[in-house]
């Protein structure tokens, strides 16, 4: 079974953490970390999906900058991963 949810991002911030550079080496860099929320009532679209799909918070981390914006909505999809043998 296949999921589609829609959240927007509510916060993007920095902090001090690691990450490997071109070489392979580990070391220590600006982390961005972004927040998000499940829609809710504002559009048609946004009641549909408040309606039927998971509600509530994602957190996720990344190296850069520039992967979401503050205010703009994003579609999650979610399917299932096989399990490799």
């Amino acid at each position: 079974m296949n999921v589609r949810a829609k959240f927007s991002c509510t916060s993007v911030t920095k902090q001090m953490g690691g990450k490997y550079n071109p070489e392979g080496k580990y070391e220590s860099g600006v982390v961005y970390d972004y927040k998000f929320s499940a829609v809710t009532g504002s559009t048609d679209e946004n009641k549909s999906f408040f309606a039927s799909t998971p509600s509530g918070q994602i957190s996720l981390s990344a190296v850069r900058d520039d992967l979401f914006e503050i205010g703009k909505e994003y579609y999650l999809d979610f399917s299932l991963a096989e399990k490799a043998g």
